[in-house]
């Protein structure tokens, strides 16, 4: 019988997954290249349909991420790209009320009101510069595969989250990213037929940011499982 409690490597796992948290205010502080390439070098391992390992990751800092955040900041004002559908609409219940919950306690932590909708697009906008953390990657596949290599892409990205946590760095996913890919593919040259599937923001958190200091509620376990067969 397996006892997870008593096992010596789960508590570290299990605070490395628990602590991880979206993080959208970091500090200037650098990350070197090769604290990247060794979290990369852990992610490497993400488990992939037949091995096929789909990811594509692109790494910036300095004057390469000031200019594509400042080019994403243009589109982003200029406005002349369609809005990004990454969630059917409407969403099932369940999902939209914890969507709508997190939206009220996000913007509430920025004391955004919900009715504004030009600082709401700041907000928005603050995605573009990484949420000011010194790292910014982009993340890019190639888009004749199918559903079942971008969830092995998530497992990677996954991972990625994990790798940096593991070693004090906290990081965000960003789909928001999507919305401007010729602009990326631009910037970036990425290669003919690979479309970005998100962006993250990774360095250290500032702790002092309020709205890092969100806990959103997870569903138990009772809710979302079902169990067949055990006794």
């Amino acid at each position: 019988m397996i006892d997870r409690h008593a096992h010596p490597d789960a508590s570290v796992v299990d605070a490395i997954i628990r602590s991880r948290r979206a993080i959208r205010f970091f500090r200037e502080d650098a990350v070197a290249r090769r604290v990247i390439e060794d979290i990369l070098d852990v992610a490497r391992n993400a488990p992939s349909n037949s091995n096929t390992q789909p990811w594509r990751v692109y790494a910036l800092t300095g004057a390469r991420k000031l200019a594509l955040s400042e080019a994403l900041r243009r589109a982003h004002d200029d406005d002349a790209h369609p809005p990004l559908r990454h969630m059917p609409d409407p969403l099932p219940d369940d999902m939209r009320s914890r969507q709508e919950t997190f939206g009220m306690r996000y913007y509430g932590a920025l004391g955004v009101p919900k009715s504004d909708l030009r600082l709401r697009s700041n907000v928005t906008a603050r995605n573009y510069d990484f949420f000011g953390a010194p790292v910014g990657l982009i993340f890019a596949i190639d888009s004749t595969l199918t559903k079942y290599s971008w969830l092995d892409y998530g497992i990677f990205i996954q991972t990625v989250m994990l790798a940096a946590r593991a070693v004090g760095l906290a990081t965000c996913a960003q789909v928001s990213f999507a919305r401007f890919q010729n602009v990326i593919a631009d910037h970036l040259d990425l290669a003919p037929g690979y479309e970005v599937v998100c962006g993250m923001s990774l360095g250290f958190s500032d702790e002092e940011a309020p709205v890092n200091r969100i806990d959103m509620a997870r569903e138990p376990v009772q809710k979302f499982s079902t169990f067949l067969g055990f006794d």
